[in-house]
Order: C-alpha cells, then sequence, then structure tokens
C-alpha cells in the first residue's frame, strides 16, 4: 500500500509573487480539510497558526487511514512545525509514521544556505529554499523540498488563473486559494493513478 502516500510531497504539507507570511495568516487561525481518495474520505489535514507578525508557527497535523472493506491496510500520520520570524521562514521539524516507518526531517535556514536533515542524510539547499507548504502559495515560484524524506523537489509551478497554482514533476498537484490568499483547496494525483481530494471543512 505504501503507493497510495507514493507522493508524499502532496500531503505535507500548507508562487510567483512572493506573499509575505503575515498575509497568508492573516485570515483563519486554523485551516482544516478532509482528505478524499478516489472519493472516499481516508483522514484529516489541519493547519493551526500561532503567533504575530513578529513571530508565527504554523503547526500541520496529517493523520489518515485506508481501508479494505471495514479492515485498516494503511496508517498514515504526518506532524510538521514550521516558524516564520519578521515575515522570513526559518526552520521547520517533522515527523512522519508511514504505516509504521518512522521518518523526521529537521531544516532550518543558514542565511547562505538551508541546511536539511533528513533520513538519507545532510542536503543543503539554496538560501531561498522553502518547505512545499500548501498552506502558503507565497512558497511557490522558490526552490521546494520535500518534508517527509527531506529532498530537494523537481517541479515547476504555474499560475493558472488568480488563486489556482499547478505543481508539476516530481508531484501532480492543484492547490486553490480564496481572494484574500487563503488555502481552500487540493487535487492531486499519486503515483498509483488514485485522485486525492482536499475538502475544507
Amino acid at each position: 500500500m505504501s503507493l497510495v502516500i507514493g507522493r508524499r510531497e502532496l500531503i505535507v504539507g500548507g508562487v510567483g509573487l512572493a506573499l509575505v507570511p503575515g498575509a497568508a495568516l492573516a485570515g483563519p487561525n486554523r485551516l482544516a480539510f478532509q482528505v478524499f481518495r478516489n472519493g472516499t474520505k481516508v483522514g484529516e489535514h489541519v493547519v493551526a497558526f500561532t503567533g504575530d507578525d513578529g513571530a508565527r508557527t504554523a503547526t500541520t497535523n496529517v493523520a489518515m487511514t485506508v481501508k479494505i472493506g471495514p479492515v485498516p491496510v494503511f496508517k498514515y500520520k504526518h506532524q510538521a512545525i514550521e516558524k516564520w520570524v519578521g515575515g522570513k521562514w526559518v526552520s521547520v521539524d517533522t515527523t512522519t509514521d508511514n504505516n509504521g516507518k518512522v521518518q523526521k526531517v529537521s531544516a532550518k535556514a543558514m542565511g547562505s544556505y538551508v541546511q536539511i536533515e533528513g533520513p538519507s542524510g545532510a542536503v543543503r539547499g539554496p538560501a531561498d529554499a522553502l518547505p512545499l507548504s500548501h498552506w502558503n502559495q507565497g512558497n511557490f515560484g522558490k526552490p521546494l523540498f520535500n518534508q517527509q524524506e527531506g529532498k530537494l523537489l523537481k517541479v515547476r509551478c504555474t499560475q493558472v488563473a488568480p488563486g489556482h497554482w499547478s505543481v508539476r514533476g516530481d508531484a501532480e498537484i492543484d492547490d486553490f486559494y480564496d481572494a484574500s490568499g487563503t488555502w481552500t483547496a487540493l487535487q492531486g494525483k499519486l503515483e498509483d493513478g488514485s485522485k486525492m481530494e482536499y475538502r475544507r471543512i
């Protein structure tokens, strides 16, 4: 069942013109989504924001269970704690339980580069690298890294229309935002061909 979450960057989570984090967080202090795979609800994705424009923390929690009939066959949990200071990203720490396989990633902005420590070892990213956080469309257009595996992503981010961003390459994702920049929905395709959809609640 590993193919269910084959494109992990789709889950971990929340382009072009950078959106200042303070503006991105000017809306709700909490974003919650039901997660569907091929039309069946498999879990929830919640992002909670604390702090102010000077120092903000975005805490993401994802929990999913895929079943065949009544029997759970795949379980996934992910937590990411992302910190911003003065409108700039400074760090993220994540823990992922991918059906019993636990992975941890820690990344920090170091001034002239971004230091990423993941399951495969250390990676040094460019100074403007950011985590693929779907809640903040301001991250698109910058070098992005996978928060679960700690690897730089090969993706192309395109603004299809106002509030609609397409991510293609290592991921196949469409993210949607309202006029205030608040994340409202996600649609994606996983490696096994199944469709993933986020519906805000």
